[in-house]
């Protein structure tokens, strides 16, 4: 695993084609090279300070997830393995090896596919402010982390700059088409369920999670990261308590720090303590070694 932290990946003789919070992407015409560097953002704001081999774990992971879950859709991924690319990335070969994916080129659709079984984080605060998440209606009285009745299917806009937005199912629906959403939902619900009942036998509860999803000529894939630290929330099971925060295997812990600052969660983030990071990193290596143990 890489030491030292991997902020820019520049691929001076590839076509660029955007560059996400984490993520360097390259065009290969048909395909594209997705690396995942050593960034973390909170906040949807990039943090000054990087986690070292934090792109490995999110690719490593990942591809596990993709495996896992190819009965219930087919996925975007080709290889992980650089031995396999294109000639033309032979040379960078060092750089790409462990944090990056040759994948299809889809054409993405414009929703985060965020599943809940769990209350947290801005479900957590929409349910205190309307008694419900993105328009659903839940029981009262339920407390911070309480298991939800149903798994539900939550999802936000995907913006570009900036934060993305809760919205309910009905906006997406105004936006790619009832059917197109319901097919959405209904592979969320799946992906999650089973991923949920595996990560629970290792001792991982996942309380919520995003999925993103790209067209392939008529087909629906799913594609960009699944079910990794930084887009879902892990937590250790032998320590759940309802009625709290919990303690995580994901970046939450990065937030739960931020959120002690005098920072308003615009741009330029703060630099975190090596204390921070150190700690951050390991569980981002618990996480992985925990779920992709056999």
């Amino acid at each position: 695993m890489t030491q030292n932290a991997m902020t820019t990946i520049e691929l001076k003789d590839i076509p660029f084609f955007k560059r996400g919070k984490v993520r360097e992407i390259y065009d290969l015409d048909d395909k594209l090279l997705i690396i995942s560097s050593d960034r973390i953002s909170c906040f949807d704001v990039i943090l000054p300070t990087a986690i070292p081999g934090k792109g490995e774990v999110l690719t490593k992971v990942s591809e596990f997830w993709f495996d896992f879950t190819k009965d219930i859709i087919p996925h975007h991924l080709i290889t992980a393995n650089v031995e396999e690319f294109p000639q033309s990335l032979a040379k960078y070969k060092d750089v790409l090896r462990g944090r990056s994916m040759l994948v299809k080129k889809t054409e993405p659709l414009s929703v985060e596919c965020v599943v809940r079984g769990y209350l947290s984080g801005s479900g957590w605060k929409d349910y205190k402010k309307t008694g419900a998440i993105c328009g659903i209606k839940l029981p009262e009285g339920l407390k911070e982390s309480d298991k939800l009745p149903e798994v539900i299917f939550t999802p936000s806009t995907k913006a570009e700059v900036g934060h993305d937005e809760n919205v309910s199912q009905e906006y997406i629906e105004k936006q790619i088409g009832k059917q197109t959403t319901d097919k959405l939902k209904e592979l969320s619900i799946a992906i999650y369920t089973k991923a949920r009942d595996y990560a629970e036998k290792h001792g991982i509860i996942i309380a919520d999670t995003k999925f993103e999803f790209g067209k392939l000529g008529d087909e629906i894939i799913l594609i960009d990261e699944v079910l990794t630290p930084d887009s879902s929330r892990f937590w250790p099971l032998d320590e759940y308590t309802p009625g709290k925060s919990q303690p995580s295997f994901d970046k939450q812990f990065v937030r739960d720090y931020l959120e002690t600052l005098d920072w308003d969660k615009t741009p330029p983030g703060p630099q975190l303590p090596d204390e921070i990071v150190a700690k951050t990193k390991d569980k981002y290596l618990q996480a992985l070694n925990i779920l992709t143990k056999s």
